[in-house]
Parts: structure tokens; sequence; C-alpha cells
């Protein structure tokens, strides 16, 4: 049987960065393999889409950009001296192509509590799962995603403060978002990039864009990934499956899709993961790729209609953006206003006290947009020396470092009316 040859230089045409060239006949078939795919149903900002409509974006899209801007990257670093093999070049854009391929659905909001393992540890299992079945083409990629490799600054265009992927994300998410506040100048950041002593830097013409980049990560934040209502959706989400898990555990046949039952019925450990345990027929990694946004959109659809009043309600809120009100504070949320909250809820939503606490959520969020204790950005000057971007920039920039929280409640809407 005559084998079919495919063209695997493929181009694809991105909103943000026009028309992306996949040069490569392994990033094309990885991008290809179904763990991959798995990133076109799961959402770049969760539930962001329901505080700004167009931000239906995937981890998909992502990750495709992120490998655009690492070629441009090694480009620009080749062309000012500096060794970078070939197959360096192609394992440190197979690194940032699958950075992502370990979220679990709706990205950020139900890592811990879908698994409670971080989705960069899965990532590399993943990883080196696909390493397994490309016969250990994916070696070096894995090398440097782990840091592990002589090279440093070519992990660092993976995770730092000033990777490919923070590049891409901020475009991204202020393109889909209609955020004007994350438009950052990428192109001229990409072109200052240097290395000095194997670490990444930015050469000293390129401080005023680096300053933008760090103000434009922090109103990000605060405007869509901290946004009041962008928090109630998530933690609305998280309390729904919270309460289907509880249902389940006292024996209710609740409708849910097969690979979401895995995780509602199983307490899975890190432990687990690592050990790749099997279940029902399957291994549990197996079971986390074919997990997506799908199965909890289509569960919290059925569960709408629920009997339990608790799940139900909570479905339909999600479902038909019928999402809390939001409150925050400078100080934690006192024991006697929560028991204040917890009356209300017991007079006008559901009588039953145990019942009642799932209509209130309270917690702590924190941005902070450049932490120089976890690594710097280093500025690099004509005459070789080195600073660190705080002392380099004529602007006070040392906020942008300090960690900000604010403590929230979020409560039903119906309660405003009493």
């Amino acid at each position: 049987m005559q084998q079919i040859q495919l063209n695997k230089k493929k181009i694809i045409n991105d909103p943000v960065f026009g028309f992306i060239n996949l040069q490569s006949d392994i990033i094309f078939d990885l991008l290809e393999h179904p763990t991959f795919q798995r990133l076109r149903h799961i959402k770049q900002l969760g539930l962001s889409y329901l505080v700004f409509p167009g931000a239906n974006h995937t981890r998909f899209e992502h990750a495709v950009g992120t490998v655009h801007l690492m070629r441009q990257a090694i480009s620009v670093l080749r062309m000012k001296g500096h060794n970078i093999t070939d197959e360096e070049a192609e394992a440190v854009t197979i690194a940032i192509l699958l950075h992502d391929i370990g979220h679990a659905p709706f990205s950020h909001v139900l890592e811990n509590t879908m698994v409670n393992i971080s989705h960069e540890n899965i990532s590399l299992m993943l990883m080196q799962d696909l390493n397994r079945e490309f016969n250990g083409k994916l070696d070096l990629a894995i090398c440097i995603f782990t840091n592990q490799y002589k090279k440093q600054f070519l992990h660092q265009l993976v995770a730092s403060q000033l990777d490919m992927d923070r590049l891409d994300y901020l475009s991204r998410d202020s393109f889909f978002t209609g955020v004007v506040e994350g438009t950052i100048g990428i192109e001229r950041i990409i072109k200052m990039l240097n290395i000095h002593n194997d670490q990444l830097v930015v050469d000293v013409k390129g401080i005023y864009s680096i300053e933008k980049f760090l103000i434009s990560r922090r109103l990000m934040y605060w405007q869509v990934y901290l946004h009041k209502t962008v928090v109630a959706a998530e933690f609305l989400l998280i309390n729904v499956l919270k309460r289907a898990k509880e249902l389940i555990s006292q024996g209710d046949s609740l409708f849910v899709t097969p690979t979401l039952k895995i995780f509602l019925t199983n307490n899975l450990t890190p432990e687990d993961f690592t050990t790749n345990i099997e279940i029902d027929g399957k291994s549990v990694l197996t079971w986390y790729t074919l997990l997506d946004d799908n199965d909890i959109l289509i569960s919290i659809k059925e569960w709408q209609n629920h009997p339990d009043p608790v799940l139900s309600k909570l479905a339909q809120g999600i479902t038909n953006r019928k999402l809390p009100r939001t409150k925050f504070s400078d100080k934690p949320i006192s024991a006697s206003k929560e028991e204040k909250y917890i009356k209300k809820i017991k007079e006008h939503i559901i009588a039953d006290p145990d019942l009642a606490k799932h209509f209130l959520m309270t917690g702590v969020i924190t941005n902070n947009a450049y932490n120089k204790h976890y690594e710097n950005i280093s500025v690099l000057y004509k005459d070789g020396t080195v600073k660190e971007i705080n002392d380099a920039s004529d602007i006070n920039l040392s906020a942008l470092g300090k960690t900000v929280k604010k403590y929230f409640v979020c409560y039903p809407k119906e309660l405003d009316i009493y």
C-alpha cells in the first residue's frame, strides 16, 4: 500500500500575528497529535467570555503564537552573533509549543480543583509521554523545559519574566478582550533581546518597551484576569463542581460525562499522576487528555434541572450568566460579616444552613506584575554593564514588584434588595 506523503510546511493565518509558517516536520506532527489538539477545547481565559464576549480564544492559538515569537527571538539572537544550533532552535520551539498541554479545563480556573497538581507538572508528564511515542526526539526540548540544559537563556525564552509565553498572552488577551491597555510592543521587545553571561537581557534601547510591558501586565491583571465579575464566575464554577462531587459521593446518580466522572469520583493525588495509575482500563494521564471544557459545560447544562436546589441554582447561574455579586476589601471578611451573609441566604435563598454555605464564596486575589526576587529583567548597556530594570529605569517601577492583595466576598445578587 502506497504511503501518502503529507505536506508538513503549513501556513496558519493568526488574527494577532498574521501568517505563521510551520517549517518543521516534528512541530507539524506534534501540533496534529490529539494531546495537543485538545487545547482547541480549553479556553485561554476560562470564563472571562462571560464578561468580555470576544474572549473565546483557546490555548491552541496561544501555543501556536508562542512558536511564532520563539522563531523571531531565535533569529534576532543569531543575528547578534549568539550561537544557537538548528537542533537547539527546534528543541526550544518544541518546548514553547508544548508548555501548556497540561492545562485543566478553563485553564487556571480549575487548577488544583479538579486535580491537586500544577499544570506545569502535568505538561512535563505529557511531554515525557510524547517523547516515548516520538522515540526520544523531545529529549533536548524536555531538558530545556526543565532548565537542565547548559544554555540557560534557552529556558528563559520558555519560562521567565520576559518569555515568549507572556509576550503572546498579553497581546492575544488584549486583542480578544478589547482591553487596549494590554497592548505591548512585541516586535520592539524581541528585537531588543540579547544574551550576556548566558542570561537573557534587554538592550538599553528597549528599556521603555519593557516599562510599558510591565505596566500593561499589571493593568491586564486588574482589568481582565482579576476582574470582579470574572472572579465571581470562576468561583461559581468551582462551587458547582464541588457540589456535584458531594452529591456523587452521597450516591446520587448525577448526569456526568464519563471522563468528568473519573475526576469527580476519585480523589486523585500528585502521586497518582506520577505513577500514572490505571482507572477503568485507562491511565490517569490518558483520562486527563480526554478532559476539556466541553465535559464541564455539557454536564452543567444538564444539572440546571437537577432536583438538588444548590446544584441546579449554581448551574443555572453559569449557563444563564446569573453571576454572584462580588465585593472587594483590603481586609479579610470577618466571621461576623460572613454570618450576616449566611443569615440572609437562609432567609431568602435556602433555609438549610448546611446548603446555604454553597452560595457564599470568600477568598483573596493577588497581583504582582514583576517579582525581581524570582528572576530579574536585566538591561544591557553599551559598555557591557548590566542593571536590573528597577535600577535602570528613570521611573518608579518598585510598586510593580509589590504584591497587592484584595479580599473578596461573592454572594447572590438577590440579597441586595433586602
